[in-house]
């Protein structure tokens, strides 16, 4: 395996099962949180439905305005505003949007975000079905430190390797065995500790996957993608992960084409 499983015995201690975050005692919930959530596709609409019913407060924004939000609005119980609100007055932002439209949100969008506000990315790199070629992910940048470099901001992953219907639907109480597992990686521990928290009460167990550089052991093709693992199955497979990228997660010269027909 060569250099990549040097790189797996380096850094497999920082890949542990976080249990006492992520697994809240039954029939209590974390303080109410005030969330912002940019994307209001199913990710984002299931994330925006599932906080409230935890009791946060959730304020939702799209690139069209909160104008054509108002179905979102009545089925998830979020508040429909601008981008530029969205990040106002929030201890924490959900970014999930198409990987390709990370470029568009205004540049100085998180100019006067505190620093204490926890920025998460649930994104993916879809470039045969979606967001064609990006160069620097293709060259071997992971997702989300490259999401991270347009944003001018760190952000935690998270909420990327499960289907939305899942992630709305798969949860169950922390006294259950067999969990979901969902990993979460980033480089500041309080702001990963709020996500694995918010995890735990979603109904799942959060896996600390180490440091945003070490996410692409998350990334679409990884063995954890969409595959449903228990606390020990994620943790293997984020040891059991290949960083090179193959064909099918890579952009051809005729990409994108579409969920049903890639390119």
């Amino acid at each position: 395996m060569g250099p990549e499983s040097d790189s797996l015995t380096r850094h497999s201690p920082r890949i542990h099962v976080v249990r006492g975050i992520s697994r809240p005692c039954p029939g209590t919930r974390g303080r109410r949180m005030k969330i912002g959530i940019i994307g209001a596709g199913n990710i984002g609409g299931t994330l925006a439905r599932r906080f409230r019913e935890l009791g946060h407060d959730v304020k939702i924004a799209n690139s069209r305005g909160p104008q054509t939000l108002a179905e979102v609005a009545n089925q998830t119980g979020a508040v429909p505003v601008a981008v530029a609100d969205a990040v106002t007055d929030v201890e924490l932002i959900v970014v999930t949007i198409p990987q390709a439209r990370i470029p568009s949100l205004p540049g100085d969008l998180f100019a006067d975000v505190p620093d204490d506000v926890v920025v998460v990315d649930t994104g993916n790199y879809y470039p045969r079905e979606r967001d064609g070629r990006i160069g620097s992910i293709e060259e071997g940048v992971p997702e989300s430190q490259w999401v991270a470099q347009q944003l001018d901001r760190p952000v935690i992953k998270a909420f990327n390797n499960i289907y939305a219907k899942r992630l709305g639907g798969a949860g169950k109480p922390g006294t259950e065995r067999d969990r979901v597992a969902l990993p979460v990686a980033g480089d500041d521990p309080n702001a990963k500790a709020t996500v694995l928290k918010l995890i735990g009460e979603l109904g799942f167990d959060g896996v600390d996957a180490g440091p945003l550089s070490e996410s692409w052991r998350q990334q679409p093709g990884s063995p954890v993608y969409t595959a449903d693992r228990d606390l020990e199955g994620v943790r293997q497979g984020l040891l059991d992960a290949s960083r090179e990228r193959t064909d099918a997660w890579r952009a051809t010269p005729d990409s994108p084409g579409t969920y049903d027909a890639p390119r």
